[in-house]
């Protein structure tokens, strides 16, 4: 899988995540990404997990998982 294809199928993980998580707990989140993850086969360490969820958590609203996970 190149990086372009991980990012993609990490923003789409991202995209379902955000789409009907508004509100829910971080452990929630951060549940269902890497739950995610696994169905696309992509994975995720500890720490894009937790930086992913933050993002989503902080942000309520459409994020860029390239972006959250270059900085």
């Amino acid at each position: 899988m190149t990086d372009q294809e991980r990012f993609e199928a990490i923003q789409a993980v991202v995209d379902r995540v955000t789409s009907w998580q508004d509100g829910a707990t971080e452990g929630t989140v951060a549940d269902e990404l890497r739950r995610g993850a696994d169905e696309v086969g992509v994975e995720l360490s500890e720490d894009e997990v937790r930086r992913l969820a933050d993002a989503i958590e902080e942000e309520h609203a459409a994020i860029d998982a390239r972006t959250v996970l270059t900085r």
